[in-house]
């Protein structure tokens, strides 16, 4: 009961136990390679464009009545409002372009939320009360980022279809590996169990929502594969099949996502007798969080770090085989800070072994 918790975030010593994956090659591939179009980098455009529609739909939404004198325009309900409707179609196009890997379609929005703009402003033109040297311009200006647009999602778009092409030629059922602007956690922890128990208890899928507070339920088709459902953040969920690469019955267990999951990931998990007695476990996870990286930045807002929340669930995991439950503390029952007392019920959450020995 006494065994010390072993949190790691470094391999080094194990390196040549590392899970050879056969798919390795294509790991962190596909993001940022140009594929000779007039633009070198697409996708570093897109994401300056995205960057571009917030802080100019912030703007309108946040002053219209000033960007309306600005673009030379009257300053009258009617003008406040359409710039208002217009900062949020802009804040929606630059959220959709930052959240995907690939931004075709919010690129493509934007082209038309410019075809929109340049009829607005023919309009105001030919409006007696517009500042028609400031209107033509801002029409110039438009002009420009609708060809600087257009060019982007015609090329994004070339992308993506030859990526499609190559997905539908190595098969259907081809993981999708996190890019290599993913998130990575490594942590372990030494449990007072055999290592054998710990193996079976870990390959029987089914069991890991017990320990892992954001997974909700994990479904096992067969030997090999599974279905999963986990929390994200804001009270949403995500779901992805998996499948089983390398399973060495007491040593290891690694797995991979399929096809197009929610959160694309990989991970493994080491089962290594411990020299002062019970079993280290050492736990090897990469994965694309959803909307990419501006998803992992909602996550950390929300309290919700990946290498944090993977070691409680190694705590809880560790409890569940020493104490056969997971233990709450005072702290957690009552949700907020407060007085340390005794609870007037125990409080714990009671777990069964029977699916330990499948």
């Amino acid at each position: 009961m006494t065994t010390a918790t072993q949190e790691s975030t470094n391999y080094g010593r194990r390196q040549a136990d590392q899970v050879e994956d056969p798919y390795d090659e294509s790991y962190g591939r596909g993001n940022g390679g140009s594929s000779g179009g007039l633009l070198n980098d697409p996708n570093r455009i897109a994401k300056g464009l995205g960057w571009f529609s917030i802080g100019l739909g912030l703007a309108q939404i946040a002053a219209p009545r000033r960007m309306a004198r600005m673009i030379g325009v009257g300053d009258d309900e009617t003008n406040r409002n359409t710039l208002f409707a217009i900062g949020v179609r802009e804040l929606a196009s630059g959220v959709g372009i930052l959240a995907g890997e690939r931004p075709v379609a919010p690129v493509w929005s934007r082209v038309g939320g410019d075809v929109m703009d340049l009829t607005l402003l023919g309009r105001a033109l030919r409006s007696d009360r517009a500042d028609k040297n400031r209107v033509a311009a801002v029409t110039a200006a438009v002009l420009g980022v609708t060809v600087l647009d257009f060019l982007t999602g015609q090329q994004l778009g070339r992308e993506s279809d030859a990526g499609r092409r190559t997905g539908r030629a190595q098969g259907r059922d081809q993981a999708r590996a996190p890019s290599g602007r993913g998130i990575e956690v490594k942590r372990a922890i030494t449990v007072n169990a055999p290592q054998d128990e710990v193996y079976r208890f870990w390959r029987d899928f089914e069991n890991l929502p017990r320990f892992m507070e954001h997974l909700e339920s994990v479904q096992v088709v067969d030997d090999r594969r599974s279905h999963w459902k986990a929390k994200a953040p804001a009270g949403s969920s995500v779901e992805w099949d998996a499948e089983i690469i390398e399973d060495r019955p007491n040593e290891l267990i690694a797995w991979r996502s399929l096809g197009d999951a929610d959160v694309p990931n990989r991970g493994s998990v080491r089962f290594i007798p411990s020299p002062q007695g019970g079993t280290e476990v050492h736990v090897q996870l990469s994965y694309q969080p959803p909307a990419g990286r501006l998803g992992s930045i909602v996550a950390k807002f929300f309290g919700e770090e990946p290498d944090i929340q993977v070691g409680s669930d190694l705590r809880r995991f560790k409890q569940v085989l020493e104490l056969g439950e997971v233990v709450h503390s005072d702290a957690t029952v009552h949700g907020h800070p407060h007085p340390a007392r005794p609870p007037e019920k125990p409080v714990h959450v009671q777990s069964q072994m029977q699916g330990a020995a499948r």
